[in-house]
């Protein structure tokens, strides 16, 4: 039997408040953010990943990326590989399809859906985004409501935090809530879905 990896993880601090990858190896299994002191980071991790064991400079490169992303760079993910074991083929084809959205650019749930070969599963495709462990890396804040407006999102501060990634990523919405920190951040146009 092959030996398996500890799990780990490594915590920082961001524009976005603190963040934690857990993993093995170079493999990410999740991506915790969003909260506003490492304490309470510390305990999110210890809630969703009890056995993980903290790093010693864990993925410097992606942190130093994900640190990037949070004070307004345009930054790409795609070489990053989520582990996506736990997922059905059908989420994972959703995966997939909401990595290929563009800094700065939306996609529709039914849009997603369509890609993802289930025209009709809108709903499944939001099931999914609610279940991401990859924020950021899979970027289910630039899935949205057909209508434009913004959705619902899981992480922490729900909409306010998904309306919060789109504005730094300048992305245009049916809900605007731009204030002047973030406008200095804009990027690109987006796309409706």
């Amino acid at each position: 039997m092959p030996h398996e990896e500890p799990l780990q993880f490594v915590s920082f601090e961001t524009d976005l408040g603190w963040m934690a990858l857990v993993g093995t190896g170079q493999t990410i299994r999740q991506v915790i953010f969003g909260h506003p002191t490492k304490a309470a980071t510390l305990k999110a991790i210890r809630e969703q990943a009890p056995q993980a064991k903290q790093a010693v400079g864990g993925w410097p490169s992606l942190v130093a990326r994900l640190q990037d992303y949070a004070a307004g760079g345009c930054v790409d993910f795609q070489d990053v590989e989520p582990d996506l074991e736990h997922l059905t083929p059908f989420q994972r084809r959703v995966i997939k399809h909401c990595r290929a959205i563009g800094y700065g650019q939306t996609q529709s749930y039914g849009d997603l859906a369509a890609k993802s070969g289930a025209e009709r599963a809108a709903r499944a495709v939001g099931s999914t985004m609610a279940k991401n462990r990859f924020p950021i890396l899979v970027p289910c804040h630039r899935v949205i409501n057909s209508n434009g407006s913004i959705g619902r999102y899981s992480g922490p501060e729900g909409p306010d935090r998904k309306a919060r990634l789109l504005e730094t990523e300048g992305a245009q919405t049916g809900r605007s809530t731009r204030s002047p920190k973030f406008r200095r951040h804009a990027r690109g146009v987006a796309s409706q879905g």
